[in-house]
């Protein structure tokens, strides 16, 4: 599973005239029939220091992470393939990331009922559909989310359920945040 996406990264050339500087994909990881994901760019700091020179994408550590550095971004492509049928393997697969990941946060019993993805980060991110058609599973409801609608998730649980019979390709950035109170409502 490897989607057809391009990244060129633009920045000065050495008489301060905008070029394109790369054009590969960087910190890919797989697993066959689960997911597909690749990190485009990434920052330490907000604001982003953008004279930073080199492709911060290839930051040591940042491939074994799901949420950005702290006071940090990250921006990633993520292929994810239809449903498996198998509960219980894709729950395994799930478990197994969230480890690879430091996942902070580890979803509970009933987390993992509702969707084997769910999950949650302390980030605010901001997601679009490119290709394909997803579900945003919530703890409470559902939305079908089709190629240009955009999710705003604000640290909270969500997963993604892709019933169609194609993979979707979802693009998103993810900023370090203030995590949401969960006695305060959202």
């Amino acid at each position: 599973m490897t989607p057809r996406l391009n990244r060129f990264v633009v920045g000065p050339d050495a008489e301060g005239r905008s070029t394109v500087l790369g054009r590969d994909l960087t910190n890919v990881q797989t697993r066959e029939g689960f997911y597909w994901r690749a990190t485009l760019w990434a920052a330490q700091e907000t604001p982003v220091d953008n004279a930073i020179v080199g492709d911060r994408s290839l930051t040591a550590g940042l491939g074994a992470r799901r949420e950005p550095f702290p006071n940090g971004m990250l921006c990633r492509a993520l292929e994810i393939p239809p449903d498996t049928a198998d509960t219980t393997e894709h729950r395994q697969v799930l478990t197994d990331l969230n480890d690879q990941v430091r996942q902070k946060h580890k979803p509970s019993a009933d987390d993992l009922a509702r969707h084997p993805s769910m999950h949650r980060t302390d980030t605010l991110d901001c997601i679009t559909c490119v290709r394909g058609e997803i579900y945003l599973v919530t703890d409470v409801d559902e939305v079908l989310m089709r190629p240009g609608d955009t999710v705003i998730i604000r640290g909270t649980n969500h997963a993604w359920s892709n019933r169609s019979d194609s993979p979707c390709l979802l693009v998103g950035t993810m900023i370090d945040a203030i995590p949401p109170d969960k006695d305060q409502e959202h």
